[in-house]
């Protein structure tokens, strides 16, 4: 191939101009709040010389004008999870956004369906918001064939709804190394999502039954991944929106220690024990315990070991945030006039996590300290209307969201029938402007399901035809308008060149 015969003038004289084009862009309202810790010039080294156009940059601008609106109205967006177009085509009628959970994919989108461990394929989910997105296009289209064909007073009697809702998708906690990271968010841009979710959580190791909570990764690294993600975006100038989801609240564990922000809530021992890991391997060794023999072995040592984190140990208060152990060592060492007896390593896990102690003010420092990189704040807790508030002090027009699990007890917690149906609006005035029931699919689907599988074994056809069909009949559920059949048709006779208008 043949070099470029380039004019080094010109080159230069582009890119300044790109890299004046990237600045101005992010002063933008939809950007200006977004802090970025790189240069416009490094975002402009990193881009093509030839500029692409992405869809999610449309829906994005859709998606941050909806929740403008509702958080100057106070109201909100209330949405669930699917990954099936059948279902999605009836949201439209009714919800503005469609959510695309990473839980639902894994049980219904992989060859080897599972719990929600985030051990699919990282393209999984894109995938899913990609085959999602192609088909709002085509009831879209379907749609205005529809209408076109009619003449205007019959078209002022049809419904018309908008299938084009912005898509906001699950991104788990970016699939393995930052490399992965830049790669999902560029599918995702490109699949035509309008906001994807990256979490703190550590990669493989989710788990459900143990009796053991979440595992949180570093800060430092948290603020990484998201860095990945935002950067990839500029790169591609798109208006992608990112959710930062946190779910240290009920964490348990943490990888790593390397963050001094981390240190206030990492627990040791300040008994002279052996470690955790060597008494498990011990007991794996003698035998097969069972799960539950194992939880009662590491029950036992934690009664002798006394944990507590370090400030706990020496009885003092810190406040000062990303004051190393070293540094809080000493000054405990100049008050209390001896060392104390504190160790992280003793209590770590058998795969090596640190034994975690989370806290609402520890949930908040880190949603201060990657609100900067982000559009919406997402503290996985259930009713964080202190985390909003801290944030909002610092950050007014601060956004949120929030998400309902299938399994929440409202009774047992005091909630009344009045209380659950105002809690939207409530958490809405808090600036929870986006919530969402993430796997309504699993409980729902599942029940509907079993309760017409029940119906055919119990009442036959007639059954169907008394509880689904007339119904679906009544409503104009005849299968030809929204199959697509006048779609094809207008397509045979437009390519007979027989104008149907």
């Amino acid at each position: 191939m043949a070099p470029l015969d380039i004019d080094v003038d010109a080159e230069q004289v582009a890119f300044d101009k790109e890299v004046a084009s990237i600045e101005d862009w992010w002063k933008t309202p939809r950007q200006a709040s977004i802090k970025r810790p790189y240069t416009a010039r490094r975002i402009a080294t990193l881009r093509n010389t030839v500029r692409e156009e992405y869809v999610s940059s449309r829906q994005a601008l859709k998606l941050w004008s909806q929740f403008q609106s509702h958080l100057d109205n106070g109201t909100y967006e209330l949405t669930f999870g699917a990954t099936d177009p059948l279902i999605v085509a009836e949201m439209a009628k009714y919800q503005q956004t469609v959510y695309v959970s990473g839980a639902l994919c894994g049980f219904t989108q992989v060859l080897e369906p599972g719990m929600d461990q985030a051990d699919y394929p990282w393209d999984t989910v894109p995938k899913v918001v990609e085959k999602i997105y192609r088909s709002q296009m085509w009831n879209d289209r379907r749609q205005r064939q529809i209408r076109m064909s009619k003449a205007k007073a019959e078209r002022a009697k049809m419904e018309c709804y908008d299938y084009l809702a912005p898509i906001i998708a699950d991104a788990d906690m970016g699939f393995g190394g930052l490399t992965s990271t830049v790669k999902m968010a560029k599918l995702f841009v490109e699949s035509g999502v309008a906001m994807i979710h990256v979490d703190d959580l550590a990669s493989g190791m989710k788990r459900f039954t143990t009796g053991q909570g979440r595992t949180i990764v570093p800060t430092s690294e948290y603020i990484g991944r998201l860095t990945a993600v935002r950067m990839q975006f500029d790169i591609m100038g798109a208006e992608t929106m990112l959710l930062m989801r946190t779910d240290l609240i009920k964490a348990q564990f943490i990888t790593s220690v390397i963050d001094p922000c981390d240190h206030e809530y990492i627990i040791g021992a300040t008994n002279s024990v052996e470690a955790l890991s060597t008494v498990l391997s011990r007991t794996m060794e003698s035998g097969e315990p069972s799960l539950k023999e194992l939880v009662l072995v590491r029950t036992e040592w934690e009664k002798t070991a006394g944990l507590m984190t370090f400030d706990e140990a020496s009885l003092r208060s810190q406040d000062r945030l990303s004051t190393a152990l070293a540094q809080r060592r000493e000054a405990a060492r100049s008050v209390l006039g001896k060392e104390v007896a504190f160790d992280w390593e003793l209590p770590r896990s058998r795969e090596g996590q640190y034994l975690f102690k989370w806290a609402v003010k520890g949930e908040t420092e880190r949603c201060l300290a990657v609100a900067p990189l982000g559009d919406l704040t997402w503290p996985r807790m259930d009713f964080p209307g202190e985390i909003h508030n801290a944030l909002r002090e610092k950050y007014p027009r601060r956004l949120f969201c929030f998400g309902y699990t299938n399994t929440y007890d409202w009774a047992g917690a005091g909630f009344t029938e009045t209380d659950v149906k105002d809690s939207p609006s409530k958490m809405a005035k808090q600036g929870a402007i986006f919530q969402i029931q993430p796997t309504w699919c699993v409980q729902g689907i599942r029940y509907y399901a079993d309760k017409s599988a029940r119906m055919l074994k119990e009442d036959g056809i007639a059954g169907y035809v008394q509880e689904i069909q007339k119904p679906a009949l009544a409503v104009g559920r005849n299968g030809s308008e929204e199959s697509g059949a006048y779609l094809t048709d207008a397509y045979f006779e437009t390519i007979a060149a027989q104008d149907y208008i």
